[in-house]
C-alpha cells in the first residue's frame, strides 16, 4: 500500500466510524468503501442460521429493482453468501476461491443478476456472526477491473474490524438515544413535576410539568440554568432540601406558593461521581401540589369493584363533594338514591364509610397529566 493509499486508508476509518455517530454519513461511507476496495456496488445484508430470511441494510451502486431480484430469487443460488456461515469471520473470498471463473459465467446468477450490473466477480467478508444470524459485505467488481485480487481482498479484511465496530457503537448510540428520548416523554407525560440537579444545584432537565410550573413562577421560577424560590420559606426548604448527602434519606418538605397553594417538595440525592461534570445529575427533586382531588382512573376503579356507571358517578362525587344532600343536588336525583348507590357501593367495596371510599379510590390515583384538546390534535 502507498503513501497516498495508506491515508486514504487513515481517513476512510474515520469516515466510517463517523457515520456510527450519524446514519446520514453510512451510504457516502459505504460508497467510499466500494472505491477503496476496488469494486462497483455494494452491500451489507445478513442471513439467518436457518437460512429463512435476508435483511439488506445498507447498499451503494445497486438498482433497487436488482435488490429485490436477490432477495426474492438470486439470495439462493448466491455461491458465496452461506460460504460465511462456517469460514473465518476475518476471511474474504472471491468467486474464483471456491470455484473456477468460467463455471461461474455459466450459472443463472451471473448471467441473469450480476452481468447485467456491469460486474465480473463479487467479493464477500463477514462483518458479524452470531449464533443467530451472520451480517457479511457484499462488494461487487466490475468487469473492465477483471476478477477479484488479492488486493481487493487484504482492503476488505482491513476494512471488516471498522466496519464491524461502526455498526456496534452505531446501535448502542441509537438504543442510548431512543432510551432517553422515551424517558423524556413518559416524564413529560406525568402530573408530578421532576428537576433533575447538577452538583451545583443548576437544572439538568426539567419535564412538561416543572417547565409550567417555573412559568407559573408561584413556588418556583427559573433564572438562567438555576431555579430560583418566589418567597423565602420556600428558599429556605429548597436550599435544604439541594444540600442533601448521598447518604441520606430522601426529605419531603411542604411549602407554601405565592398565590397561597399548598406543594410537596421531594428530593433524593443521585449516585454522584467524585468529579461530577456540569451535565450529569445529582438530585431529583419533585414538586407535586397537595390535593384532596388527585386524578383517578375511574375505569379502574369501575372495573375493580363492578361498579356500574351510577354507582360511579356517586362515588366520584363524594371524592369532590362529600355530603349526601349536596351530591343529589349535583347530580340532580334524590336523596334517597344517592344512599341507595352508597349501599350498594359499601357492599361492593367493603368500605364501612365515605372516608375508607375517598382512601380507596386514592388507590387508584393516576400518575400522569390529562391530555389537552391540543395535545390530542398533535398526536
Amino acid at each position: 500500500m502507498t503513501i497516498h493509499q495508506a491515508n486514504r486508508f487513515s481517513s476512510l476509518v474515520g469516515e466510517i466510524y463517523d457515520a456510527a455517530v450519524d446514519p446520514a454519513l453510512r451510504g457516502a461511507a459505504l460508497e467510499q468503501i466500494t472505491h477503496f476496495v476496488g469494486g462497483s456496488a455494494a452491500m451489507i445484508l445478513s442471513r439467518d442460521s436457518a437460512r429463512l430470511s435476508i435483511e439488506i441494510h445498507q447498499h451503494f451502486g445497486t438498482d433497487a429493482h436488482f435488490r429485490q431480484l436477490y432477495r426474492d430469487r438470486y439470495v439462493e443460488a448466491d455461491p458465496l453468501l452461506d460460504r460465511h456461515l462456517t469460514l473465518a469471520s476475518e476471511l474474504a473470498i472471491g468467486v474464483t476461491d471456491i470455484m473456477p471463473h468460467a463455471d461461474f459465467l455459466e450459472t443463472s446468477f451471473y448471467r441473469e443478476w450480476l452481468e447485467p450490473q456491469g460486474a465480473t466477480d463479487l467479493a464477500t467478508i463477514a462483518l458479524e456472526k452470531t449464533a443467530a444470524r451472520t451480517t457479511i459485505l457484499q462488494v461487487l467488481r466490475h468487469r473492465s477491473r477483471g476478477t477479484v485480487d488479492e488486493a481487493m481482498r487484504e482492503r476488505m479484511r482491513l476494512l471488516a474490524p471498522h466496519i464491524q465496530r461502526s455498526q456496534i457503537m452505531g446501535r448502542q448510540i441509537r438504543a442510548r438515544s431512543h432510551t432517553v428520548d422515551d424517558l423524556a416523554d413518559v416524564l413529560d407525560g406525568l402530573n408530578t413535576a421532576i428537576c433533575l440537579l447538577d452538583a451545583d444545584g443548576r437544572v439538568v432537565h426539567a419535564n412538561a410539568a416543572c417547565r409550567q410550573l417555573f412559568a407559573d413562577a408561584n413556588l418556583l421560577a427559573m433564572v438562567g440554568d438555576r431555579i430560583v424560590a418566589r418567597n423565602t420559606q420556600t428558599d429556605k426548604i429548597f436550599r435544604g432540601l439541594c444540600e442533601i448527602e448521598g447518604g441520606a434519606r430522601r426529605r419531603i418538605e411542604l411549602a407554601t406558593s405565592a398565590d397561597g397553594q399548598h406543594y410537596l417538595l421531594h428530593a433524593f440525592p443521585l449516585k454522584r461521581d467524585r468529579s461530577p461534570s456540569r451535565d450529569i445529575a445529582a438530585t431529583m427533586l419533585f414538586v407535586q401540589r397537595a390535593s384532596m382531588l388527585p386524578l383517578l382512573a375511574a375505569d379502574a376503579i369501575a372495573a375493580a369493584f363492578r361498579l356500574t356507571p351510577s354507582e360511579l358517578r356517586v362515588l366520584m362525587a363524594i371524592i369532590e363533594i362529600g355530603g349526601v344532600p349536596d351530591i343529589a343536588a349535583k347530580l340532580g336525583i334524590a336523596e334517597t338514591t344517592v344512599k341507595t348507590h352508597l349501599g350498594r357501593l359499601f357492599e361492593k367495596t367493603g368500605a364501612g364509610r365515605q372516608a375508607d371510599l375517598v382512601k380507596i379510590a386514592a388507590g387508584f390515583a393516576v400518575p400522569f397529566a390529562l391530555r389537552t384538546s391540543a395535545d390530542d390534535r398533535a398526536t
